[in-house]
């Protein structure tokens, strides 16, 4: 068996997009709803709807390789990145301040061409702070680059990227390739979720630094769709990729196979329309939640307030478990008999509804939706 990196036409990749077509227009029509929608909302709401998405990448495209971090502190990274925090906030996990860098400044740069500082620096926002690697250049270990599966002595290699002596050739080409792809270029790939589809693809495969390849990767994904579509794109495609996480990798590993990537360039597109389609719940989502607080904040105390603000940072997918007295008690620190009379009176109000069980420790709640 040999890689595609081991073939005589690489990187000279083959597809063919007839069977596509259908989604390639459903992703221009939803394009301009997302688009349309999202300038029709009130600035704060644009601004609220762009941070959950931008938060949801992060979170996620850190999930996938299995680094779990806490979302304030993403929030926190991402807001002062954006400058909106006049006091920049403390954000003590550094994996969540680097990813919150890199998040912002893939929006703020997609329109400027890629090239090898660019991914130098992304490489050092997110590891330039772990001493085992050394952050800011190209891998340059003898050793093979594996993906590999299984226990020790059992070990199954998915994947084995091109040897380190051929990564600074191999990222020349492919950043030359990058940027003549762009539209407008000598080789303009006009299809956005194409171009990211093979842009993923080919970096993945040249694997070019010692860890961080998945994340940049799926950063140089949203850079491409971003420079198709003329601006900054509005999607979580890392939510979506690792919602399909088993079928991501399988996918990657048979297009790794072959430079014949039409399979692979469908399915990518598949998820990205996926995102897109979460891009508007989340949009509509954040519309909700500020009709939300314009009817009920006046009628709701700090701490009800306090839940129901942590309830909603979920997102459209809800608070997992639903509401209860005890949670309630944990996130505002009172006895159980207040968080009671608490989750009642939000009842009352019909901005609760109970959804299991019937009385005490088995009731748990959840927001109204219809209310929002």
């Amino acid at each position: 068996m040999t890689y595609n990196w081991e073939q005589e036409t690489w990187p000279d990749f083959t597809y063919d997009l007839a069977e596509i077509e259908q989604k390639l227009y459903l992703f221009s029509e939803k394009t301009g709803t997302v688009s349309g929608v999202l300038k029709s909302l009130p600035e704060d709401t644009q601004l609220s709807a762009i941070i959950d998405t931008m938060v949801a990448e992060a979170i996620k495209t850190s999930a996938i390789e299995g680094e779990f971090l806490d979302r304030n502190d993403v929030v926190s990274s991402i807001r002062n990145n954006l400058g909106l925090n006049e006091h920049p906030d403390p954000v003590p996990d550094k994996r969540a301040k680097g990813i919150g860098q890199l998040m912002v400044d893939v929006r703020n740069t997609f329109s400027i061409p890629l090239d090898q500082e660019t991914l130098f620096s992304w490489h050092r926002m997110l590891l330039g702070n772990d001493r085992r690697i050394n952050a800011g250049q190209w891998r340059a270990s003898a050793e093979p680059m594996q993906v590999v599966s299984g226990t020790y002595g059992k070990e199954q290699i998915h994947f084995e990227a091109p040897p380190s002596d051929r990564v600074p050739k191999e990222m020349e080409r492919f950043i030359n390739w990058f940027n003549e792809t762009t539209p407008g270029g000598k080789y303009q790939i006009i299809q956005a979720p194409v171009r990211s589809a093979i842009a993923h693809l080919y970096f993945e495969t040249i694997h070019p630094f010692e860890d961080g390849n998945g994340r940049i990767g799926r950063a140089i994904s949203e850079k491409a769709i971003s420079q198709g579509i003329g601006r900054p794109a509005l999607l979580a495609l890392s939510k979506i990729i690792e919602a399909n996480k088993a079928a991501y990798y399988e996918a990657l590993k048979t297009a790794q196979r072959s430079n014949e990537i039409t399979a692979w360039i469908a399915w990518f597109v598949e998820m990205v329309i996926a995102a897109q389609t979460d891009a508007e719940q989340q949009i509509e989502f954040a519309l909700r939640k500020t009709k939300f607080f314009d009817k009920f904040k006046d009628h709701l105390s700090e701490r009800q307030l306090k839940v129901i603000r942590r309830m909603l940072e979920e997102g459209p997918e809800g608070f997992q478990g639903g509401m209860n007295a005890r949670k309630y008690g944990s996130i505002t620190q009172v006895s159980k008999a207040t968080a009671t009379r608490d989750l009642q009176d939000l009842v009352e109000q019909g901005i609760f509804v109970a959804v299991a069980g019937m009385s005490g420790r088995s009731t748990s709640y959840e927001i109204y939706l219809g209310r929002l």
